[in-house]
């Protein structure tokens, strides 16, 4: 296969940036603030994607696996996508949150390998570029709380804490020797001549002098303030645990920022593990970026946590330049999927959603919520459709797909064992299409059943063709919704084919009456979306996507 010059695609990359970087990002920003105004075109809904799922094979070819699938993510949606860390971690099966070097992107051979487990970076620019090309945005997963895999270990005094106070010592201080110094050999200089030494960081988890695990806090050291108070203070997480408050350790993040906004087409970024360093820091580096090379960027980060006040708070001290994943919502949904006659009516109760709906990304699963992970959320399969209307079809918030959902979750790894199939029946990508072409305008919500509930989008004036949605945790659903006496005498068909729409290949219809309402219909346990049946693109709902 062809291989790509690096300059040749990064100054393509800068030549083709700005204008349609600016049109794109001012449509986010509207969309994600309810700044759309009556007879302003109605621009194509957002969807992003996320790109990946923990056991991903380790062949360092996904980026070409990503290159081949991104003309039919962008057909049935797809705007935005949440791709993979990058950077040089641990080893060649690192899914990159065990992070070493923020600058090598897949270009010098470190740690068993030149590229990355997602590939090399002339394959990363090529997919990159081709995202470009269809109007897809990249969003960049960012590891800053830590670095692994050390070049040489360093000798420091440092102190045992309690795990589960970390504020609280439990021995005497003493001297360590950690592997806790970065060199980056093979690199040099190149990019960034920065290296790492004990005094980079505040706290670690090993001692070579006696082989001893433990959370160290290094002497001189404090944790961050500005974190979550889980175990009273959760500036640690693991490895060698970054010092946000070291002038150089704060100055070459913020050179990496603006290097890999030079270095990639982006629009925005994923932050990892926010819980866990200093969120003043967060805000320091972000508004950074934003004075250099994000303009417009989009930031999402991952707080997980289960109290909405908290999140508000945090999405505060952030000044709102944030979203977040929302964590609440996507275990409201698990715990749902497990009650047949669940009550669909309290499924945004105590959610981000529904309380900061333009700062919230809404999701069904992600890489740390999939089986076999430490914050696996179980899912009864009948439910995930659902879920998926709930996000996707719906006015509020930013969904966001999982790749394990759409195309699988892969089987090579001993912790698991068996190959997940894609969800929702194989009709996850009808869904996004829906959301492509007919959720949009007003939402009328039919929340009066416990184990029906339903909702209608009625169009905008220049995308007016709306669709109908009803859901059953029971017994087959039916709903009585209105969708505009625009549409009366209309036939409108259903589109997923899940439940009650098609029975042996026949399509149930419902004529809209005088008054715009009809009966719409789902079976048990299932949902069911219907439009206009000679509504534009409505065919392309016939055919297997």
């Amino acid at each position: 296969m062809q291989r790509f010059n690096l300059q040749r695609l990064k100054d393509s990359f800068q030549r083709k940036r700005s204008t349609e970087q600016d049109v794109s990002d001012s449509h986010l920003r509207k969309r994600m603030s309810g700044g759309m105004h009556q007879n302003e075109p109605t621009p194509e809904n957002l969807t992003m994607f996320q790109a990946f799922e923990w056991y991903v094979p380790a062949d360092q070819n996904h980026w070409q696996r990503l290159l081949s699938a991104l003309p039919q993510l962008r057909d049935i949606g797809i705007s935005n996508m949440w791709i993979p860390p990058g950077c040089k971690a641990t080893n060649p099966q690192d899914n990159g949150y065990g992070i070493y070097d923020l600058y090598d992107l897949g270009e010098f051979h470190q740690k068993g390998s030149r590229p990355t487990k997602w590939g090399s970076k002339e394959d990363l620019l090529q997919m990159l570029a081709k995202a470009e090309e269809l109007g897809i945005g990249i969003y960049w997963d960012t590891i800053l709380n830590h670095k692994a895999s050390a070049d040489h270990t360093e000798r420091c005094m440092a102190v045992k804490v309690d795990p589960n106070d970390r504020t609280k010592e439990i021995a005497s201080p003493e001297e360590i020797e950690s592997w806790i110094g970065f060199d980056f050999p093979e690199r040099g200089n190149r990019y960034s001549s920065q290296k790492y030494h004990w005094y980079h960081f505040n706290g670690t988890d090993y001692n070579s002098l006696d082989h001893s695990s433990a959370i160290y806090l290094l002497r001189g050291k404090k944790w961050s303030e500005f974190v979550d108070k889980e175990h009273k203070n959760y500036d640690y997480l693991m490895f060698s645990n970054l010092d946000h408050t070291h002038g150089e350790v704060k100055e070459d993040i913020k050179q990496w920022g603006e290097w890999l906004g030079h270095e990639l087409m982006l629009k925005g970024l994923r932050l990892d593990a926010v819980k866990h360093y200093s969120d003043r820091f967060q805000l320091e580096f972000i508004e950074h970026l934003e004075r250099t090379v994000g303009s417009g960027w989009f930031f999402v980060a991952e707080y997980w946590l289960f109290s909405v006040r908290g999140m508000r708070e945090y999405l505060s001290r952030m000044k709102h330049k944030v979203s977040l994943f929302d964590s609440i919502l996507l275990y409201n949904f698990a715990q749902v999927s497990k009650t047949r006659n669940a009550d669909l009516r309290k499924i945004f109760e105590g959610s981000l959603v529904q309380i900061e709906p333009h700062h919230a990304v809404t999701l069904v699963m992600n890489h740390d919520t999939q089986p076999t992970q430490p914050l696996a959320a179980p899912f009864g399969l009948w439910f995930k459709p659902l879920a998926y209307a709930l996000i996707l079809l719906r006015e509020d918030g930013y969904p966001c797909v999982f790749y394990g959902d759409l195309y699988g979750i892969a089987s090579d790894s001993p912790h698991n064992s068996q190959f997940e199939a894609p969800s929702c029946r194989g009709r996850l990508p009808y869904l996004c299409l829906a959301r492509k072409l007919y959720a949009y305008g007003p939402q009328i919500n039919y929340f009066d059943a416990s184990s029906c509930i339903g909702f209608t989008r009625l169009g905008t004036w220049d995308r007016p063709d709306g669709l109908a949605c009803v859901m059953a945790s029971g017994s087959l659903g039916k709903k009585k919704m209105f969708v505009g006496r625009e549409h009366a005498g209309k036939i409108w068909t259903e589109i997923l084919g899940l439940g009650m729409g098609r029975r042996q290949g026949v399509e149930k219809k419902v004529i809209i009456d005088g008054k715009g309402t009809g009966e719409f219909t789902c079976g048990p346990m299932s949902v069911a979306v219907w439009v206009r049946m000679d509504a534009p693109n409505r065919e392309k709902f016939d055919v297997q996507l």
